[in-house]
């Protein structure tokens, strides 16, 4: 209601009105005239001389700045920060022109500028004089140019490269070298800034500075009583700036209050009256600190040199040649690389003398020597076909073998470490991978460190969807907690929301009452069937928007003028499928495929998890639509092949060791995961929890008013087919799952489910579990046509 109210259309006073100040601002403007004129009068000479015109150029400068800041706040002179550089360089270029000038006969306050030049003895030496140093000119023209490159740094650009290139067509001989180096500078720019980003560094501070003078500036004016009168009616200049600042300030995730267009803001009759001015409230993203500080331990394990050579020994004993030349020392496993040796031929060939005699030794016999042939390369397949043997001669379960290693002409073998290191989820949040990923999107995810020890982070709206599989115990769940945290440690309310499934009930209940939620952790079959039904239709709500809009995904409507409001992320995480498959898998299988093909234009992602990675669970329907996928370890080859489409999850270590495929990669990845404490997923919610009640509910908050009223009770009479259900108890004296099955011509977990709803609600009984057939109950309600009751 608030939000309609402000949209009312008002009259608006004349914009005469607005320029002229208040009366505080014109006692203000008095007193820096007479000041200004009491420093003249008292202090004229010594300043003329000193500066001379440039005391003129100053007080410009103070009344230009005055203005701008009265009108529209000091925010605005960060935000044009290039502009007001640039003239802060060209007023010292109009006073070194004022500095070469010398009228004669002209005196101001005692000063005779015959003897000093317009610009004073401080403009003289700043310009320089003939004959010493540089002359004035060039300094006048450097400094123009200057100028001219900081209010327009990208024409200027340019413009640097096009006479780079004139000068190369032209043949310039004095200007060569100039012609050689710009383009050069540019390039070596270029690079410092994309390897140091030194524009975001510079930059910082003053989007900063500036986003704190928006908070204080941008704030509603008073709507009180009858007492409080008119709201103070601002200018369409200051009114536009300050709608600008706020809309920039709410793209950073900040809640601010747009200003009230118009004079007058009359209450209507209809609300009661409040009690004071609504105060907005900013949402603060968590501190890092919240999070335990990794201790600064390197991944070193004693004796790798000796591993090293054992690989080689063992390698050479079985006719292969190779050579360890890198040792990459991990949290959970050292990976070798290893260079592939040669594959030599050599043939025996017969000494003989300078005369072409055959040379004999000692008893007689010709002397022979090895005289090579040939050479290729050991095949990759032959130090792969080792592995059980190298896990032997290193006296270790068993090792992993990448062949070859991404980016690298080596083989890599992945030895075991006997002690693990813990990665910490800040320390891959403060590594320099997650915050140059940070700044291009909003879903960057912390995934863990590789085999070498390098932090891995990825980006969820590219994957778009995530599939985890992986045993009990292997890290799968805390892999899904530290995903959920840092998710929350860099987005708010207005730009992600959450749907947490959790059929074990006591997986994600830390997050329970996380303002992000759109509803309450489901934590019942019947429920997250629903749910997913809704997050269907919230998907089609999604589309007709943009279809409205004229936009093609969620980026382009949020950047759209016409959007009303912008529309948040929206992750489903269920932490079990397996569960729902058994209840309900021909609803499951097609809501999930629907939004997996579908939802990753309208912000809608899914993270999958499941502890049994069969084929009956993770469907070949499922797994097309999922191209990133991570497994934990796992029972069996088939289960990882189910999963990866190869082997290798198998060997894993358990306790966070993973195998990552992203989309875009051929061959899984190693990793091991990040760890997030039970402590800090606590002080994490708690951070939100204490947020809630201050954090103002959006009023077209569509998807919560969908996920507002989730069935409390199970929708027993859902399925169409239970009719027919108890038409069959009816006929039959027994029933059982099979006989749904042939005469409903549906499958298993369907069949199943009707006869559980049956026996729920009375219709048959089970006389003995371990029999396949069903008794059927006497009950009154259940007769045959004749009014007679049925045996069971």
């Amino acid at each position: 209601m608030a939000k309609s109210r402000s949209r009312k259309q008002v009259t608006k006073p004349q914009a005469s009105l607005n320029l002229l100040p208040t009366p505080k601002g014109m006692l203000w403007i008095v007193v820096a005239v007479i000041a200004i004129a009491a420093i003249i009068f008292f202090l004229g000479q010594a300043i003329f001389e000193a500066i001379g015109f440039g005391l003129f150029l100053g007080v410009l400068w103070v009344l230009v700045v005055g203005y701008v800041v009265w009108r529209q706040g000091l925010g605005s002179l960060f935000k044009w920060w290039n502009l007001w550089l640039g003239a802060i360089i060209l007023t010292l270029a109009v006073w070194g022109i004022f500095a070469l000038i010398s009228p004669s006969g002209l005196i101001i306050a005692n000063a005779d500028f015959s003897q000093v030049s317009l610009g004073g003895n401080a403009g003289k030496g700043f310009i320089g004089n003939q004959g010493v140093g540089a002359p004035p000119a060039a300094r006048l023209i450097i400094l123009l140019l200057i100028s001219i490159g900081v209010v327009i740094p990208r024409p200027s650009l340019r413009f640097l490269q096009f006479l780079s290139q004139a000068i190369k067509r032209a043949g310039l001989t004095t200007l060569a070298g100039i012609g050689w180096f710009l383009p050069r500078l540019r390039q070596v720019l270029a690079k410092l800034n994309q390897r140091y980003h030194l524009s975001r560094l510079l930059a910082t501070p003053i989007i900063t500075l500036r986003r704190r003078l928006r908070r204080r500036q941008v704030v509603e004016p008073e709507i009180g009583g009858e007492e409080a009168g008119e709201a103070v009616a601002l200018s369409p200049e200051i009114e536009a700036a300050e709608r600008e600042a706020a809309l920039e300030a709410a793209g950073d995730g900040e809640q601010l209050a747009l200003p009230i267009t118009g004079a007058k803001k009359k209450k209507p009759a209809a609300e009661p009256k409040e009690a004071g001015p609504r105060v907005t409230v900013k949402q603060q993203l968590p501190p890092i600190e919240l999070l335990d500080k990794a201790t600064d331990t390197e991944f070193t394990e004693v004796g790798n040199d000796q591993k090293a050579k054992l690989i080689e020994e063992a390698l050479r004993s079985y006719g292969v040649e190779a050579k360890v030349v890198q040792i990459n020392p991990g949290p959970s496993v050292t990976q070798f690389g290893i260079e592939p040796g040669w594959d030599r031929k050599y043939k025996r060939v017969v000494e003989r003398d300078h005369q072409g005699k055959v040379k004999l030794d000692r008893d007689g016999n010709p002397v022979e020597r090895l005289e090579e042939i040939s050479k290729t390369r050991v095949k990759v397949e032959r130090i792969t076909a080792l592995a059980n043997n190298l896990a032997l001669a290193l006296a270790t379960p068993n090792i992993r073998i990448e062949a070859p290693v991404p980016g690298k002409s080596l083989v890599g073998v992945e030895v075991p470490n006997t002690t693990t290191s813990i990665v910490r989820l800040r320390a891959v949040i403060e590594g320099l991978a997650f915050q140059k990923l940070k700044t291009k999107t909003k879903l960057a995810i912390a995934l863990g460190k590789g085999s070498a020890g390098e932090p891995v982070s990825a980006d969820l709206c590219k994957m778009p969807h995530l599939l985890i599989a992986g045993a009990t115990g292997s890290g799968k769940t805390v892999f899904i907690n530290s995903t959920i945290t840092c998710l929350l440690m860099q987005n708010t309310t207005q730009e992600l929301r959450l749907l947490l499934i959790d059929p074990k009930r006591v997986e994600l209940v830390s997050f329970e009452g996380v303002p992000h939620l759109i509803s309450p952790v489901v934590i019942e079959s019947e429920k997250a069937i629903e749910a997913l039904r809704r997050i269907l239709r919230e998907m089609d709500n999604r589309y007709s928007k943009f279809s409205a809009v004229g936009v093609r995904n969620i980026d382009g409507y949020n950047h759209s003028p016409l959007a009303t409001e912008p529309m948040p992320y929206l992750i489903v995480i269920i932490d079990e499928l397996a569960h729902l498959m058994m209840s309900a898998a021909e609803v499951v299988e097609p809501a999930i495929c629907r939004l997996a093909q579908m939802s990753r234009a309208t912000g809608i992602h899914l993270i999958v998890a499941t502890q049994r990675p069969s084929v009956d669970v993770v469907t070949g329907l499922i797994k097309a639509n999922f191209p990133s996928r991570i497994s934990f370890a796992v029972a069996s080859g088939v289960d990882s092949r189910t999963i990866l489409d190869t082997v290798g999850a198998e060997s894993l270590l358990g306790g966070g060791d993973m195998l990552y495929l992203p989309p875009d990669a051929p061959k899984p990845k190693r990793l091991r995961g990040c760890f997030v404490s039970d402590q800090e997923i606590d002080r994490v919610a708690s951070f939100w929890k204490q947020q809630r009640t201050q954090i103002p509910t959006p009023v077209e908050d569509t998807v919560a008013q969908a996920f507002a009223s989730l069935p409390t009770e199970e929708l027993k009479d859902e399925d169409p087919l239970l009719a027919t259900g108890r038409r069959l108890a009816r006929e039959y004296s027994h029933l059982s799952t099979s006989l749904l099955q042939r005469r409903l011509h549906i499958g298993y977990p369907r069949a199943a489910r009707i006869m559980d709803l049956l026996e729920e609600e009375g219709t048959i009984v089970r006389r003995e579990q371990d029999k396949p057939s069903e008794i059927l109950e006497r009950d009154e309600d259940i007769g045959d046509e004749n009014g007679n009751e049925e045996t069971g």
